[in-house]
């Protein structure tokens, strides 16, 4: 009933009532929203591998497993399991359920921690990361029913109740329209999907994905000028003997290049991406100058599509050394600006490909200009041509050691999210040694590289401080790292094949991680108690761990040894430098059966391995044991610990939990494993692996 009150009359009208409430109704009907299909992603899903910067996702249960991967607290490095950081975060349990995933920018640095039943690992940087949340919408924000996956395998995922039918072997290719949605705490681009469903040739499908970026900051500011001339040796180039004596004159200490080995290189199996380097099959005998780029297009690099964005196949933070000493003179210091200016053209600088910064470096080094500083390379180029030689000795290790400490700062422009790369140009050789400050330079997670313009010849080797420089300087001594330049007439041919190296990101894995800086020396008892079909069960469980690590003489290296009452070394650390000869010799191992004498053992080990350790190696001893010990195990120990022995017991059937403890590196509880039969111990190798990893990365920084 409606009552319509005028200053005089009342009226009841009993019909308009109901007509406007059915009305309404039948609005509300037509307004509703349709209702939202999740889109369900297996446990081994990682964040990296879907484009959608923003989308809820169903995890199906059973998530929880140290196979799915986990990095960081809160914030999750982008090779994470989404399902697995998931319930590390707490958002849903082992029972699986709906999550909303937003991608935010790489970070500097992430912490592992154990919570919900999930152990995360540390990790030192990674470029994107992701948050997760409860599996709510947002509102204004418009989510996929449909994922896009950045593999070209692309999966068919049903949306609504039905699926859609496609020939074995074809590919489903899903499009996206994305347009920008500004979020107060992240800023990131949401996604607004428009899929599109077709059946294609699946050795022709690209999906792609059109996004708007936010635009980013572009600053510019003038390059510093020296005040005052130099007057220098010769303004003749150098390469005849005349020059190379007046340079003996003027550098009292200098250094040598020499042909460096072919070595190849292989992923660790498991390791993430930015940690383990691909096969490598760069062959240093080749010419240098023979690169398939010609002298036309290496001097007339490729302009820019974008300068504000620069390169996006190339985000590396970069820093170039400039030999500013007496001995380079004034004419090749103007070659090597030119060099500079136009590398910085071929990269394509910009803040969301490479930035580039320069430090000059004579008896002391100074910055330039930071990474910060320019974001194209029409203004870097500009900036780079009005840079005044310092002069000095070529202290190359003290420039190394200043960049280490200085360049790579947040403050100075650093990203966190892109590798650090130094390029070191140098005439001739170094004034100062440089393996020290190149070590923890790389240890620092800078990849260095070394750029030396004619060399030492054989009259002028004696003065050379540090023969082999480049070889100390380099995490690999392959060729890539390193060129060596004839005269500083052939520098401009260098500026394609040093981009396209500086860009193979896959590549610059020079700093150390868990996988690439350890002594690991296995302990295995060999007593009659294991049994010959145990035995080689243990050795599978030592193979399997070693495989996840980089092995060379400059990475990790494997040792073993086996005892009963007495003691026997199956192999040391400078036995086997790949990975391939190392599982060999682990699968050739001979049981031997006897008593059980644990302690003589630790000692023998630590005597006959790790007193041949390298002094920038970590040292761990893995212990496997199925039994009490005949001798006293907490004496040699407490000794190995006192000597930087990190130790992991691993207790099987009758090991003396007591025991286990004693030997085992504090905190007990992350060095210390018991299974009851020799069949469990394949459960341990992840878990093993996360707790070394974990234990490296919350070590200081050298």
């Amino acid at each position: 009933l409606m009552v319509i009150l005028f200053p005089d009359t009342v009226f009841f009208l009993p019909g308009v009532f109901l007509t406007c409430t059915y009305t309404a109704k039948e609005a509300t009907k037509k307004t509703k929203k349709p209702k939202l299909y999740v889109p369900q992603i297996d446990c081994d899903v990682k964040a990296g591998k879907i484009i959608n910067p923003e989308f809820i996702a169903k995890c199906p249960p059973g998530c929880q497993d140290v196979k799915y991967r986990v990095y960081g607290t809160d914030i999750y490095a982008s090779f994470s399991s989404v399902c697995n950081a998931a319930i590390h975060s707490g958002i849903i349990d082992n029972t699986g359920g709906k999550i909303l995933v937003q991608k935010v920018a790489g970070h500097s640095g992430y912490r592992g921690s154990f919570s919900n039943g999930v152990r995360s690992l540390s990790l030192p940087r990674w470029r994107e990361s992701f948050l997760v949340s409860e599996g709510k919408p947002r509102k204004g924000v418009t989510y996929p029913s449909t994922l896009e996956y950045s593999s070209p395998k692309i999966i068919a995922v049903k949306a609504g109740n039905d699926h859609a039918n496609v020939p074995a072997g074809d590919v489903i290719h899903k499009g996206y329209q994305t347009s920008p949605v500004p979020t107060p705490a992240t800023k990131m681009a949401t996604t607004t999907p428009t899929p599109t469903t077709t059946t294609t040739d699946p050795s022709t499908t690209v999906p792609q994905t059109i996004t708007t970026s936010a635009a980013t900051r572009i600053t510019a500011a003038a390059a510093k000028t020296r005040p005052g001339l130099y007057r220098i040796r010769d303004t003749e180039f150098r390469g005849t003997s005349t020059s190379a004596s007046n340079r003996n004159i003027l550098r009292h200490n200098t250094g040598i290049q020499r042909q460096e080995p072919v070595a190849i290189f292989q992923r660790a199996a498991g390791s993430p991406a930015h940690l383990a380097m691909e096969t490598d099959s760069w062959k240093p005998g080749l010419s240098l100058f023979n690169t398939g780029f010609s002298s036309k297009e290496e001097l007339n690099p490729k302009p820019l599509e974008s300068i504000s964005q620069g390169n996006q196949n190339c985000k590396v933070d970069l820093s170039f050394l400039m030999d500013g000493s007496w001995s380079i003179g004034k004419r090749r210091f103007q070659l090597q600006k030119r060099f500079l200016g136009n590398v910085a053209q071929a990269l394509g600088i910009g803040s969301a490909g490479p930035l580039m910064g320069i430090v000059q470096y004579g008896d002391d080094p100074s910055t330039e200009f930071d990474l910060k500083t320019y974001a194209n390379s029409k203004d870097l180029r500009n900036a780079i041509e009005k840079i005044q030689q310092k002069g000095g000795l070529s202290n190359v290790g003290k420039a190394l050691s200043f960049v280490n400490k200085n360049f790579f700062l947040d403050a100075n422009g650093n990203r966190g999210g892109a590798p650090n790369v130094v390029v070191v140009v140098v005439d001739g050789w170094p004034t100062d040694r440089v393996e020290e400050a190149s070590r923890l330079a790389r240890e620092s997670g800078i990849n260095i590289f070394f750029v030396t313009v004619e060399a030492a010849a054989q009259s002028e080797k004696q003065n050379v401080i540090e023969l082999n420089f480049v070889d100390k300087a380099v995490c690999r001594t392959n060729g890539f790292y390193s060129i060596n330049v004839p005269s500083w007439f052939s520098l401009h041919k260098v500026v394609q094949p040093l981009v396209k190296r500086v860009c193979d990101t896959d590549r610059l894995v020079c700093s150390k991680t868990c996988l690439n800086s350890a002594d690991i020396g296995f302990v295995i008892d060999g007593s009659s108690s294991v049994g010959t079909s145990n035995f080689r069960t243990v050795l599978q469980f030592v193979a399997n761990i070693s495989k996840e690590f980089e092995i060379s003489d400059t990475d990790t290296r494997i040792g073993a040894v086996q005892y009963t009452y007495e003691q026997r070394l199956e192999f040391s650390f400078d036995k086997y430098s790949t990975k391939e000869d190392v599982l060999t010799a682990i699968k050739r191992i001979s049981y031997w059966s006897g008593g059980t004498s644990t302690g003589a053992a630790i000692s023998y080990t630590s005597e006959q391995l790790f007193s041949k350790s390298k002094p920038n190696k970590r040292k761990i001893m893995i212990l496997i044991t199925d039994g009490r010990s005949y001798d006293d195990v907490s004496v040699p120990a407490m000794e190995a610990h006192r000597n930087g022995v990190i130790a992991y017991s691993i207790g099987v059937a009758w090991a003396a939990p007591d025991e286990l403890e004693a030997i085992a590196t504090d905190p007990d509880k992350e060095h210390s494993f018991f299974v009851d039969e020799f069949d469990n111990l394949y459960r341990y190798v992840n878990q093993l692996i996360q707790n070394i990893c974990t234990e490296f990365n919350s070590q200081p920084r050298n």
